[in-house]
C-alpha cells in the first residue's frame, strides 16, 4: 500500500509541475502580447500594418520556443538519407537540355539573401555593395549574370533581394545605377524581431524608433524569415500571377551561386504529380566544413541538420567527415506556389535557433531565429543534389577576397571560373592575420594581388605588405613578430618558403 501511494503522489507532483509549467508559459505569453501592445501603438498607418505583420509571425516563433523541450531531434532516429535523395549533379547533367531553355527560364526568379552588413570585413553598409572583383560589388556581379542569361536566351528572370532594415535604404541608393540593365529588380524586407532579455524574456525596445539605444532591441530573424516576408510582401502573388514557378535562393556573398540550366530542366521537366517542390544543393565536406548543416533522414523525412541542434555529446560524430559526407551550400531551388500553400495552411515548420548575443552595453538578450533550408521535411519529393564545389565560394573575410580578386579566377558575365592554367581543381587554403581583417587595411597591403595559380597553402600572420608581381608557390608561410615588419618585394617568387623575422624595404 505504501508502495502505491508513493507512486500515485510522484504522478501528481509530475502533474503538478506540468501544470505549473504550463501556467508559467501562459503567464509569459499573455506579458509578451501585452509588451508587443504597448509597441504597437508607438506607430500608426502603413507602419503600424507592417509592424503587426512581423510581430504575428514573432508571436508563433516565441509560443513555440517555450513549448520546446529538450533537443530537437534524437540522435538515435538520425539515419542517412535514401541514395536516391540525393543526386549526383553528373547524373542530372548528363540528361543534356531541351532546345527550350528559355521557356523554363521564364518561370524562374532569381532570390538573394541581401540583409547582412559588411561590419565583419571592417566596411560599412550592406555587405552586397563591397567590391569584390575590377571595382564590381557582389551586388553588379549578380546583375550582370542575370542580364547575360536574359540577353542570351531572349528571356525575362527578374532579381529579388530580400533586404533587412540595416540593409534596405542604402540598397534602394544603389539600385538606381541599374536601371537602364535588362534585369526587372524587385525587392522586399525581411521582417523586424524584438531582442528579448535573457532572463525576464521580454523585449529590450521601449519604441519602434532604430535611434539610440533601441536600435540595439531589434534585429533581422535569420534567412528562413524568407517564407513570411516574401508572402507579406505581395510580391509573390505578382510574380505567380507572371507564370513564375521556382525561386533560385542563394546567399549573396557566394559568388559560385550561379543560375544552371541542368538543375532547373530537372525540375520543370518533371511530370506534375511527382514535382520536386525543393532541392537543396550540397557539396562534399571537407576539413574546412565540418560545421556546415547536413542532410539526414528522420521520421521518413529528409531533412537539415545543423550543429547547433546536435547534443553535445554527438558533435565530433557530426563534424566526422566519414559519417556525414556532405554539406548545405544555401544554394535552394523552391516551388513559387508550394511555399504559398504551406504559408496559407500556416504548415511552415523550422527549428528554432536560439541565438545569444551579449550588446556593448553588456545586457545578455535572445535573438530567435531560423533557417531557411530547414523547412525541406515541408515540401513534397524534395532533394538534394550533390554539385561540385565551384557552386560554393562564399566571401566571409579578406582571405576568400584574396582568393576571387586573384588570378585563379576569371570573371565572364559577372561569372567567376576556376583558370584552366590551374593544374589542380581544388582553393588553396589561405589564412590571412588580424591586420588584414578590415577590407580597407588588406588592400593598403597588396601593391598588386600576388601570382597564386600554383599556390597550396598561404598563411600570413603580423605587419606584412606585397609589392607589385609576386608570386606564390605550393606552401608559403609569411611571420612578422610583434614589432617587426615584412616587406616583400616587388617580382618576388616565394615556392615553399617560410618568411620570419624583419625584412623592409626603405625608399631611398
Amino acid at each position: 500500500m505504501a508502495l502505491y501511494v508513493e507512486g500515485l503522489s510522484e504522478r501528481v507532483a509530475h502533474k503538478g509541475m506540468a501544470q505549473f509549467q504550463e501556467m508559467m508559459r501562459q503567464q509569459l505569453e499573455s506579458s509578451m502580447d501585452a509588451e508587443l501592445e504597448k509597441l504597437v501603438d508607438t506607430v500608426t498607418g502603413a507602419d503600424r500594418d507592417v509592424c503587426m505583420k512581423d510581430f504575428k509571425g514573432f508571436k508563433n516563433l516565441f509560443h513555440r520556443f517555450l513549448q520546446v523541450k529538450g533537443p530537437s531531434v534524437e540522435w538515435i532516429k538520425i539515419k542517412r538519407p535514401p541514395e536516391d535523395s540525393i543526386q549526383p549533379y553528373d547524373k542530372i547533367a548528363a540528361w543534356g537540355l531541351p532546345d527550350g531553355v528559355a521557356a523554363s527560364l521564364n518561370k524562374l526568379v532569381v532570390v538573394k539573401l541581401n540583409g547582412g552588413l559588411g561590419t565583419s570585413m571592417g566596411c560599412k553598409g550592406p555587405k552586397s555593395l563591397i567590391s569584390v572583383r575590377n571595382e564590381n560589388t557582389f551586388l553588379d556581379l549578380t546583375v550582370q549574370q542575370i542580364e547575360h542569361l536574359n540577353k542570351t536566351y531572349n528571356t525575362d528572370v527578374p532579381l529579388v533581394l530580400m533586404n533587412s532594415f540595416n540593409t534596405d535604404e542604402d540598397t534602394k541608393k544603389i539600385l538606381q545605377k541599374y536601371t537602364h540593365h535588362r534585369v526587372k529588380i524587385h525587392t522586399f524586407n525581411q521582417s523586424r524581431y524584438p531582442r528579448i532579455h535573457k532572463e525576464s524574456l521580454l523585449p529590450v525596445a521601449a519604441n519602434l524608433s532604430m535611434t539610440g539605444q533601441n536600435a540595439d532591441g531589434w534585429y533581422p530573424p535569420g534567412h528562413g524569415d524568407i517564407y513570411a516576408s516574401f508572402y507579406n510582401s505581395g510580391l509573390m502573388d505578382k510574380l505567380i500571377a507572371q507564370g513564375k514557378e521556382y525561386i533560385f535562393v542563394s546567399n549573396i556573398d557566394n559568388l559560385g551561386a550561379t543560375v544552371d540550366l541542368h538543375i532547373l530542366h530537372h525540375l520543370v521537366s518533371q511530370p506534375n504529380g511527382k514535382r520536386c517542390e525543393f532541392v537543396m544543393e550540397v557539396t562534399d565536406k571537407t576539413r574546412a566544413d565540418v560545421k556546415g548543416g547536413t542532410l539526414i533522414q528522420y521520421e521518413g523525412k529528409l531533412r537539415l541538420l545543423e550543429i547547433a541542434q546536435v547534443p553535445k555529446a554527438h558533435v565530433d560524430e557530426f563534424k566526422s567527415v566519414s559519417k556525414f559526407k556532405i554539406f548545405n551550400t544555401n544554394n535552394l531551388w523552391i516551388s513559387l506556389p508550394a511555399i504559398k500553400r504551406l504559408q496559407e495552411q500556416n504548415a511552415m515548420d523550422m527549428e528554432i535557433i536560439v541565438n545569444p548575443k551579449t550588446l556593448d552595453g553588456g545586457l545578455n538578450v535572445v535573438q530567435l531565429e531560423t533557417a531557411v533550408g530547414a523547412a525541406i521535411k515541408c515540401f513534397d519529393n524534395a532533394m538534394g543534389i550533390n554539385v561540385p564545389r565551384s557552386r560554393f565560394l562564399p566571401v566571409k573575410t579578406t582571405s576568400d577576397l584574396l582568393l576571387v580578386m586573384s588570378n585563379l579566377y576569371s570573371l565572364e558575365a559577372g561569372s567567376l571560373t576556376m583558370s584552366p592554367k590551374r593544374e589542380f581543381p581544388t582553393t588553396p587554403h589561405v589564412k590571412l592575420g588580424s591586420s588584414f581583417t578590415k577590407v580597407q587595411e588588406y588592400l593598403t597591403r597588396f601593391e598588386s594581388i600576388p601570382d597564386m595559380l600554383e599556390l597550396d597553402h598561404l598563411t600570413v600572420s603580423g605587419d606584412v605588405t606585397f609589392g607589385k608581381n609576386v608570386s606564390l608557390k605550393g606552401t608559403v608561410i609569411i611571420i612578422a613578430n610583434h614589432g617587426d615588419r615584412i616587406d616583400i618585394p616587388a617580382g618576388s617568387m616565394l615556392e615553399n618558403k617560410i618568411v620570419s623575422g624583419n625584412l623592409r624595404i626603405l625608399d631611398h
